[in-house]
């Protein structure tokens, strides 16, 4: 039976899932049945899901939690996480409350500018290039004046434009690079309109405009989150010892990509947690964030760690390019109620507690693995899930909960130990 179909996207949901179901599908019936379990009761709610993006035949819904106690800058916030992995939530909340007795969370924005370029060949003489784009320049600002007016009434626009010469990286390529600041927007379809004005007005017989388009790579749009307190304030005992171990292990992250992979992942967990559950685009946010941890050609620590003076200070500094108002910060409704229950931040404020909802992750990681061991605390978390995968009663659930309370858990210990009671091995 042919797995080819023509004229899929004109198809009704309904007949998207029959041929779905027919074609890949052992038991077609249980299929259609997952599919529909998963459609939202609200007629009207679906319908704006179901234009979200092409194709859909259901919604896949992750978790939606918070993170209370989370003091930065002397405000109080409670931070809204969407993520499907256990212990994030958890811990976030607990690092939240850690530092709020602390003095809480700092952080500043260190810059706002954004990218877009126009990539574009040339095979001429490059000084005739730069004075026909110097000659240029005021007419490829007039170009996009209509699209930038309203923009630059709120405070931002375009605020440079160069000519970058790449030829020694590729024969004959160069690019138009600007920067934007775009305020409470994200800007992409503001930046992308812009660049398409200045290539046009650019572009002549011997200029090839390949594309004009945003880049996702934001060093320049950057946020710090730190805390600091004295090193005893950190441990209940041998607080140097575990304080210095902490310090190292960052410089550990600093050193080792393969650490420096997972370490900044845990930073991950929970900058992309706030970032879904506000409407932004985690896919961008992570391909910026990467790029600039390998910025100086090897891959390394997003965070940093110091002791000077009897004091520990944990920081991070990370590119976040967020917007609180356009695309899906207007028209998801958890995104919008995500962003009432921040108290209705704009895009600076929310670079900030995303920022400090990273920085409280990584630390409650580095805590964790440098004291207990990440497995105790973190595999705990997950013995729900594994008991759950399991055809057990509820006096075997009771069991292997009550067995593993001070035990470490692993998925094979907790099946070996069930097997045992189940079958009195």
């Amino acid at each position: 039976m042919s797995k080819i179909v023509s004229g899929f996207s004109k198809m009704t949901k309904q007949e998207k899932i029959d041929w779905l179901t027919d074609h890949f599908f052992k038991e077609p019936i249980v299929a259609k049945e997952i599919l529909q379990q998963y459609w939202n009761d609200n007629r009207v709610l679906q319908e704006l899901h179901d234009d979200f993006i092409e194709n859909t035949l259901s919604n896949f819904y992750l978790p939606f939690g918070v993170a209370p106690n989370f003091l930065i800058n002397g405000k109080d916030y409670t931070i809204p996480m969407a993520i499907e992995e256990s212990s994030v939530v958890a811990a976030a909340s607990m690092v939240g409350k850690f530092w709020h007795s602390r003095g809480g969370f700092k952080t500043q924005i260190l810059s706002t500018q954004k990218t877009g370029q126009i990539h574009f060949f040339y095979k001429g003489d490059p000084k005739g290039l730069q004075f026909y784009f110097d000659k240029m320049k005021p007419q490829l600002f007039r170009a996009t004046e209509p699209i930038t007016k309203n923009m630059r009434k709120r405070g931002g626009g375009i605020t440079a434009m160069e000519l970058i010469d790449k030829t020694a990286q590729l024969d004959n390529y160069y690019q138009i690079h600007v920067s934007f600041e775009t305020k409470d927007s994200m800007g992409a379809n503001f930046i992308n309109t812009c660049l398409e004005a200045i290539a046009a007005a650019f572009e002549r017989p011997d200029i090839e405009v390949v594309m004009s388009i945003l880049s996702n790579y934001v060093p320049e749009c950057l946020v710090r989150a730190e805390v600091n307190c004295p090193v005893e304030d950190l441990y209940a005992e041998n607080a140097q010892e575990y304080a210095e171990r902490f310090v190292r292990a960052v410089q550990i992250a600093k050193a080792e990509p393969y650490r420096a992979v997972t370490h900044n992942k845990g930073i991950m967990n929970g900058v992309d947690a706030v970032v879904i559950a506000s409407g932004n685009d985690f896919r961008a946010v992570e391909a910026g964030v990467h790029a600039f941890a390998a910025r100086n050609g090897q891959y390394t620590s997003l965070s940093n760690a110091e002791i000077i003076d009897g004091v520990f200070r944990f920081w991070i500094d990370i590119p976040l390019a967020l917007g609180t108002v356009g695309g899906l910060t207007k028209l998801h409704p958890l995104a919008k109620l995500s962003l009432e229950l921040l108290q209705n931040p704009n895009s600076e404020e929310l670079m900030q507690i995303v920022a400090a909802a990273g920085l409280a992750q990584n630390f409650a990681a580095v805590r964790a693995l440098t004291t207990t061991g990440i497995q105790k605390g973190h595999m705990k978390l997950h013995l729900t899930n594994i008991i759950k995968q399991l055809d057990a009663t509820q006096e075997e659930k009771d069991f292997l909960i009550k067995y593993f309370e001070n035990r470490t858990v692993s998925h094979n210990m907790v099946i070996e130990k069930y097997n045992e009671i189940r079958y009195k091995l």
